[in-house]
């Protein structure tokens, strides 16, 4: 949590003693305003702290806002204070919410209203001003499940399933439960882990929390609490179809109290709610009828509110109109949001606090605050150091945020060397801004990290849910599947079967070998088995001879496969031992530069990145040239890794070529390492076929001179024509996809010169070099923070849907990659999709094109200024566009697995959710059916 000199400050302002003195009552209006940056958010946390009983509701104008502000309380105020809201991310009149923590915390934060544990609850106008299923009370929302009860299991099953639970074979994630025998395993909103509950007949005989890694207990609990996963699941609940009896029940005779009493009805005592309520049969509700009246409404982006509820009106009445067109009987607007003029008239009978601006009504109190945005630094350690000086000159208090403790110590280091470490305090936390609290005693300056070093501020998301890694290949398994046992070898996957080995119960898979034998594998050891993957493709692969356990054939099989192994390693060998015998170059240690630049990184390093990086600086500091090997998923943020090394190198004094196979990536490269080193003295150029004959003549001479540090290009870079005048660092991206005469020449300078190759799908060679230890290899397996898995449908080609997905993500601020792979088609295909969009803005980008005009569509959609590029599968590599985050793929029937995978790889690369729509006739043959299938699970 922040320092607590943060609130301690804003209590000492007049203009916040005079509001915390008479916050606007009901009906009533206030303005605050000269609050820059995150204090506002202080505003509120400090505002909390004095009135603790009122309830706050922030409303932001976006999601990401929203993120935001929930996010700057948190810090401030601990994560169990506030209680985010969140809008939907699916569109008016589309069937479920994709996103699954949307959904699982709009239950939350009902549920903590309703029982009064929430004071700060942050949302958007559109979430407030949409209608969802009543809910009755805190015995509609919860199921509670005791020690003890009496219940039967086939209505138990039909619960979960009506508060949105899926039924699965093993619970891997948070929203899916699972049966087997007289045992119940679910996971859902509501608690931390997910929850086993044992019946013996109709009793529970226990409830135990298990890790959803290993499925193995972790400890027991007489109380289980469960949340719908969606409030949308809510129609029909409650209607007395299922209870669990607990003989210990009795009359309570205690009378409520304020927090207990909201549970008997859906709107605590005292609501502004129901004068407008959608009452009778389907009763539908806002967050406004869950709020008591005097709960104080704070519109953090002033009239905002209103211009955001007109627009998601219009937006709403556009698709119901859509809806009907096609024949469809949606239902009325009103029926699933406020019109605006209701809304308003709603939010009128709340104190309402506006920020900045409160339009043209009567304000009944107005605090103006001093809260100065601070003057920029820009990474400029120097200009840092005047700022802090010159504020201790004029009696400031001065606090710097820092993101984490590693950046913390980063930026102490940074301060001594200022000499002005003494005239600060460093803190650990993030808020999204800083600020100068000019009005306050003594007056305080705040700064972020983030805003020092021009970092992105990365929003932290609590989850409670994650893929289950060890179980992914276990899930996907049928009975009938061959499996290959790293001891046993080839058997068949029977069933999941539970064992209990005296006090414990183990999760266990049954494989079938040879004679009728079976092998009972417990799920915690599931890392000796995989899928059996035939040589030949499709279903007319033969059935694999099966094992005998305890025979020969197996370990045969096994001596001969690491015989040819060995055969195909041997000629390799010489050049590996040589390299090794090499003296390269040691590189100095890290300097204050190499500190600087790793600190404006724009998010914060995964653990797996922070290793890669050590991995490869002891490696360039080492006396004997470098052949590491990063291999990490798209988007895993191997870039990154590249950059620090090559600027490490060019500190000593050394060049770096960076070797891409593709000329867009080679662009995209570019602009990325001169984006990230453009407070340094360094030199980089291109060389690819964006670049006229004249202009690679000059980047030549350059590079030869010494006068180019870095050059980025695609196998131009390779051409006997390219001179280098100290070369000492290549970077190869997708080594795989160079041909051979390419490779021959990187394994010539191997012995001498530092490589560093990055790959998203490591070819089987390249393993093997790895593990046999000819080659170092680090993985990078942690995805960024909150990045989430893509969404994939395979569909038809249907307008109404590719509609809908296009306006969604354009809706959102987002970008739209459209691919379709045929150059004489991909006109009308862009010409389609700018009928079915019309206000959106459409490009066109192929490897025909002239390449400047590719290059300019290139870039105006890296930019933003295009919200759909319609392209051939030139975009397959490396593209890098955070806002993009929808993509759609024509005739996917035509790709091969592997590239769909990295074509899917452009979208997924920020913390929104991500949806992919492989597009494929209605009729295909089965196994592309099937092939394409395995990317909606993975």
């Amino acid at each position: 949590m922040p320092h607590p000199l943060l609130i301690e400050s804003f209590q000492t302002v007049p203009a916040f003693r005079a509001l915390a003195a008479s916050l606007p009552r009901v009906g009533e209006r206030a303005l605050a305003s000269g609050l820059a940056g995150s204090s506002v958010m202080v505003l509120l946390a400090a505002l909390h702290r004095v009135r603790p009983e009122r309830i706050w509701l922030l409303v932001a104008g976006g999601p990401e806002d929203a993120e935001q502000a929930s996010s700057d309380l948190e810090a401030l105020l601990g994560e169990q204070a506030v209680f985010l809201y969140p809008q939907r991310e699916s569109l008016p009149y589309e069937e479920g919410e994709p996103h699954l923590e949307i959904g699982g915390a709009r239950v939350e934060a009902l549920e903590a209203l309703l029982s009064g544990r929430a004071r700060l609850l942050v949302t958007t106008a559109r979430a407030m001003q949409e209608l969802s299923p009543a809910v009755d009370g805190l015995r509609d929302l919860r199921l509670e499940i005791r020690a003890g009860d009496t219940l039967k299991l086939p209505e138990l099953a039909a619960r979960l399933e009506e508060m949105g639970f899926d039924r699965v074979a093993t619970v891997e994630e948070v929203g899916q439960f699972a049966l087997r025998g007289g045992i119940v395993d679910v996971f859902g909103f509501g608690t931390p882990e997910p929850a086993r509950i044992e019946l013996l007949g109709d009793e529970v005989e226990s409830i135990r929390f298990f890790d959803i890694l290993t499925q193995l207990s972790v400890r027991a609990v007489d109380h289980l609490q469960l949340l719908p996963v969606d409030l949308k699941s809510m129609d029909g609940i409650g209607d007395g179809r299922f209870a669990a009896s607990s003989p210990s029940e009795s009359p309570r005779s205690t009378a409520p109290s304020r927090s207990t009493a909201s549970s008997e009805s859906a709107a605590p005592s005292g609501s502004a709610a129901s004068s407008e309520s959608r009452g009778g049969e389907g009763e539908r509700r806002s967050l406004l009828d869950y709020v008591s009246e005097d709960t104080v409404v704070v519109h953090l982006h002033g009239t905002g509110t209103r211009q955001e509820l007109e627009r998601t009106w219009g937006e709403v009445v556009r698709l119901h109109e859509s809806e009907t067109r096609r024949g469809t009987r949606p239902d009325a607007p009103e029926r699933l949001f406020f019109p605006p003029p209701v809304a308003e008239r709603r939010l009128a009978v709340f104190p309402q606090l506006f920020v900045d601006e409160a339009g043209t009504a009567p304000l009944q109190s107005v605090a103006r605050f001093r809260a100065l945005p601070p003057e920029p630094i820009d990474r400029d350690m120097g200009r840092l150091g005047e700022v802090l000086k010159g504020g201790a000159a004029r009696g400031e208090r001065a606090l710097i945020l820092c993101d984490n403790q590693g950046q913390l110590e980063r930026l102490q280091e940074l301060l001594d060397e200022l000499k002005v470490a003494r005239t600060v305090e460093l803190g650990i936390g993030s808020i999204g801004g800083g600020f100068v609290l000019a009005d306050a005693e003594p007056p305080t300056r705040v700064l972020t990290d983030h805003e020092i070093f021009r970092r992105s501020r990365r929003i932290r998301r609590r989850r409670r849910f994650r893929g289950g890694a060890a179980l992914e290949s276990v899930a996907a398994l049928k009975p009938g599947d061959y499996v290959v046992h790293m001891d046993h070898g080839i058997g068949q996957f029977r069933r999941m079967e539970r064992v209990r080995l005296g006090e414990e119960e183990f999760e266990t898979l049954v494989i079938e070998y040879a004679g009728g034998e079976l092998l009972r594998v417990p799920v915690h050891r599931v890392d000796l088995i995989e899928r059996f993957v035939a040589d030949a493709d499709g279903d007319d692969a033969a059935p694999p001879k099966v094992h005998r356990i305890g025979g020969k054939d197996w370990s045969r099989a096994k001596q001969r496969t690491q015989k040819a192994i060995q055969e195909m390693t041997a000629e390799l060998l010489e050049l590996y031992a040589a390299r090794q015998a090499e003296q390269g170059y040691s590189y100095n240690p890290d300097t204050r530069w190499q500190r600087e630049m790793e600190s404006a990184f724009l998010f914060e390093d995964t653990p797996d990145q922070r290793q890669a990086t050590e991995d490869v600086k002891r490696d360039m500091e080492s006396p004997r040239p470098m052949d590491r090997l990063i291999c990490g998923d798209v988007g895993y943020g191997k870039t990154e890794i590249a950059i620090r090394a090559a600027f490490k190198a060019v500190q000593d004094g050394k060049q770096v070529a960076v070797l891409v196979p593709t000329t867009i990536l080679a662009e995209q490269h570019l602009h990325t390492f001169a984006e990230r080193l453009a407070d340094f003295p360094v030199k980089i150029e291109a060389l690819s076929r964006f670049r006229t004959a004249k202009e690679q003549g000059k980047v030549l001479e350059r590079l030869a001179a010494g006068e180019v540090d870095i050059v980025v290009g695609t196998h131009r870079v390779l051409s006997p024509d390219v001179k280098f005048s100290d070369l000492g660092l290549i970077v190869v991206d997708e080594e795989q996809r160079f041909g051979v005469k390419h490779k021959e020449w990187l394994k010539q300078l191997r012995r001498t010169v530092d490589v560093l190759t990055l790959t998203a799908t490591p070819i089987p060679r390249t393993l093997h070099f790895s593990l046999l230890g000819l080659r170092d290899m680090t993985l990078i397996q942690t995805p960024p923070r909150d990045r989430q898995p893509v969404i994939t449908h395979v569909l038809p080609w249907t307008d109404a849907i590719l509609e809908d997905a296009i306006r969604r993500e354009v809706d959102r601020g987002g970008q739209v990659f459209f691919v379709h792979n045929r150059v004489e088609t991909i006109g009308a295909v862009a010409q389609k999709v700018q009928k079915l969009v019309p206000d959106a803005a459409v490009g066109v980008a192929h490897g025909q094109m002239r390449e400047k005009e590719l290059e300019r569509v290139m870039t105006s959609f890296i930019e933003g200024e295009l919200d759909v590029l319609v392209a051939t599968a030139i975009i397959e590599s490396g593209l890098d566009v955070p806002r993009a985050n929808t993509l759609i793929v024509n005739r996917a029937d035509y790709f091969g697995l592997s590239q769909l995978y990295q074509i899917r790889g452009r979208v997924g690369r920020s913390h929104h959710r991500a949806y992919c729509y492989l597009l494929v006739p209605d009729e295909i043959q089965e196994d592309a059916e099937k092939r394409l299938r395995v990317l909606e699970h993975y």
